[in-house]
């Protein structure tokens, strides 16, 4: 893609809402298959995750693309889909490989501005087994009342960042970084929170995997894209815990030195429980390579108000869900998990298409 071509492609590429983002990808995806949500968007309209699948039934290799895992930041995965068809890579197939797309994963939060599913279960945080113990996450104990105070007035909002200041000053960074973002299984409408069970959207994806018979495959590469870490506009491609150290080496052969892994203390995000790559992990093994393009946005404290207000309006004033007050604060998190900038979306278009010209072309020589 050369510069032209990329700053005249972010029109037809990139969607003001979930239910535009949805129609270009059935009008380039027209075969694809719907899953219903038992929920409903903002003006009561049906939301469904919709399924594309190209090349052979029973391809021995599969790429799947996935958008909206949080939600929101499908803006940015739903484009890259569309650009990866519009690219015409699926055509390029040779007959041992095919390609799965999901859209809208998390067609509720894409509808609703929100990076959690309808039940306020981050996703991405939700494939735990919960037949055992959940993670526990101590500091974030500690410090839940700070990251979703009860009172969100400026005054209330200082003194929630000065304790969280003073939990960072006695205890580093580092351990700040954990208990703030690594997920909680305790707290309902708190940040990060995990669940208590599997939520609708990942028994949608397991349902999915089943219908396509992902578990039969010889190696399966998974591109789940993201937003909101990192530096502006930089799609840096991020491996999960689950996998450990084989897998970030195993991504690293398919994708280069710009891979990057918690294991390995080289990631922007911290090590993560009950992500996308535990689902595939436990459903592959090392048949599997999971990368999440992750695209930065703005800076982390802006995320962090964005998110609590999100929180605080779901939690303590669902009744002004569709107020003047709770659009604004909805819209704050669209904006920061999908900069409404050219440059940026332009960044996201240069990367993706390098990205899925390497996955296609490493699936396609493997022998």
């Amino acid at each position: 893609m050369n510069f032209d071509i990329a700053k005249q492609c972010v029109p037809i590429f990139f969607s003001d809402t979930y239910q535009e983002a949805r129609q270009k990808f059935l009008q380039a995806a027209p075969a694809s298959r719907s899953y219903k949500s038992s929920s409903r968007g903002p003006s009561g309209d049906d939301l469904y995750t919709d399924v594309a699948y190209f090349g052979p039934a029973r391809a021995k290799r599969l790429v799947v693309l996935i958008s909206g895992t949080h939600g929101v930041e499908g803006y940015c995965g739903s484009a890259a889909q569309l650009l990866f068809l519009h690219a015409k890579f699926h055509e390029l197939l040779p007959p041992s490989t095919a390609v799965l797309m999901i859209h809208a994963l998390n067609c509720y939060g894409f509808a609703w501005d929100r990076r959690v599913t309808a039940e306020g279960v981050d996703l991405n945080r939700n494939f735990v087994d919960f037949a055992e113990p959940v993670p526990q996450n101590p500091g974030y104990e500690q410090l839940a009342e700070h990251f979703v105070p009860e009172d969100i007035s400026d005054e209330g909002v200082r003194r929630a960042e000065a304790a969280i200041a003073a939990y960072q000053k006695t205890h580093g960074e580092p351990s700040f970084r954990l208990a703030y973002s690594s997920g909680q299984y305790t707290r309902p409408g708190g940040m990060f929170y995990g669940g208590d069970k599997p939520t609708e959207t990942r028994r949608t994806q397991e349902q999915i995997a089943s219908d396509f018979d992902v578990s039969s495959r010889e190696h399966v590469l998974i591109l789940d894209y993201h937003t909101g870490l990192g530096p502006y506009g930089y799609g840096e491609l991020q491996c999960e815990l689950s996998s450990g150290r084989e897998g970030y080496e195993r991504a690293v052969k398919l994708f280069g030195a710009s891979v990057t892994s918690p294991v390995m203390g080289t990631s922007s995000a911290v090590s993560i429980p009950g992500t996308q790559d535990a689902f595939w992990e436990r459903l592959l093994g090392d048949r599997h390579t999971y990368v999440g393009p992750e695209f930065g946005t703005y800076q982390p404290p802006r995320g962090r108000l964005a998110l609590r207000k999100d929180l605080w309006l779901f939690k303590y004033r669902p009744d002004a869900v569709d107020s003047e007050l709770g659009r604004q604060i909805r819209q704050a998190v669209k904006w920061h998990f999908y900069p409404q900038a050219s440059d940026w979306k332009e960044m996201v278009l240069w990367r993706s298409h390098q990205v899925h010209r390497q996955a296609v072309e490493a699936l396609s020589a493997a022998k």
